[in-house]
């Protein structure tokens, strides 16, 4: 099962109470206080796990609290903190308050920490109130409640690569043949019915890009129809989207309406994924209409580079890894160069 949305509670645990206690020794009949101070409740965290790649662990518990605050003890004794709570989640998860809807935190990478909820203070104990005019005070620190909050995690896959396309235009057959993903394939529409996250492999390069296929779009997509609109966030964080159109014109489709509908809902879903760099794959060329196809498609849109294949006789398959490979490598080093343009 895959989850990319959930709402969870949090609750960081209390401070423990301060301790009101007095030496008693022998020979020390002014001991004086000596009582503790409560510990600190334990916090909620987020933590970004790159071994993560989804939400299901918290579709099910929704409920996490950190631990409560050890009491003070006497002996000038503190209690000891509580035992924070810690959620690890996959890298590209954002959280949000679901009360006022505000972005709280955004996990990139990993190992990165952001705490959701604050445990409460420790109560002082009475050592802390003694003074001049109060030498054996027996007020002491009830500790602070922690903070509690509700908030809505939504996970937008970091990936290399956004695989976007129609319904049955084989995109989940291109991922089984360059990815170690092994999705579903069936003839009909909608058989994805998640993203898929595969990882191609180049052992001789000693490089590896990551692919999300996001399930099939159709027209409307952006305004909730179908099942590709719940998915679309996924491709905000892809370095290179790529494009895959049926050429055969399957069910008497026209690929050149098929790309001009999909460059549309991107636009309609956030014009800003119409400025990542893109490759167009004519899938399916396998068979005689498409060879007609594609030249009417290169006639309207020459300006556009396109990378003709057969998922089914692999033909154009290495061309495309090859390719894919480059553009990657291109925009890792711009991404580094920048970086340290800018520390």
């Amino acid at each position: 099962m895959f989850i990319d949305e959930t709402s969870i509670k949090a609750r960081a645990g209390d401070g423990g109470r301060g301790c009101a206690s007095f030496r008693r020794e022998k020979y020390e009949p002014w001991g004086g206080p000596n009582g503790g101070d409560g510990g600190k409740g334990g916090d909620v965290i987020l933590r970004g796990d790159d071994d993560q790649n989804n939400l299901i662990d918290f579709k099910f518990k929704p409920h996490w609290n950190g631990e409560r605050g050890g009491h003070g003890l006497g002996s000038d004794c503190n209690g000891r903190e509580g035992k924070p709570a810690i959620l690890r989640v996959p890298l590209g998860t954002v959280a949000y308050n679901k009360d006022t809807g505000e972005v709280v935190a955004e996990i990139l990478e990993d190992g990165q920490e952001f705490v959701l909820c604050k445990g409460g203070k420790g109560g002082f104990g009475n050592t802390r109130f003694k003074s001049s005019v109060t030498r054996a005070p027996r007020k002491t620190g009830p500790g602070e409640p922690g903070e509690i909050a509700e908030f809505k995690l939504e996970l937008k896959s970091i990936a290399d690569v956004g695989l976007v396309g129609f319904p049955n235009a084989g995109k989940s057959s291109l991922t089984n043949l360059i990815t170690n993903a092994r999705p579903k394939t069936a003839p009909y529409p909608f058989t994805t019915l998640h993203p898929q996250i595969g990882v191609i492999d180049y052992v001789e390069e000693y490089e590896r890009i990551v692919m999300a296929d996001v399930p099939g779009l159709i027209a409307g997509a952006n305004e909730g129809k179908g099942l590709g609109h719940r998915f679309l966030r996924h491709l905000e964080r892809c370095k290179l989207l790529l494009i895959l159109i049926d050429m055969a014109g399957t069910d008497t489709r026209d690929p050149r309406d098929d790309y001009k509908q999909l460059l549309q809902e991107l636009e309609l879903y956030d014009e800003a994924l119409l400025d990542k760099p893109r490759i167009v794959v004519a899938n399916k060329m396998d068979e005689d209409a498409a060879v007609e196809n594609i030249k009417k498609f290169k006639k309207r849109y020459s300006k556009v580079d396109i990378i003709p294949i057969s998922c089914l006789s692999e033909v154009g398959i290495p061309k495309l890894r090859k390719e894919l490979l480059k553009r990657v490598l291109k925009m890792r080093a711009k991404e580094k160069k920048s970086s340290a343009a800018k520390a």
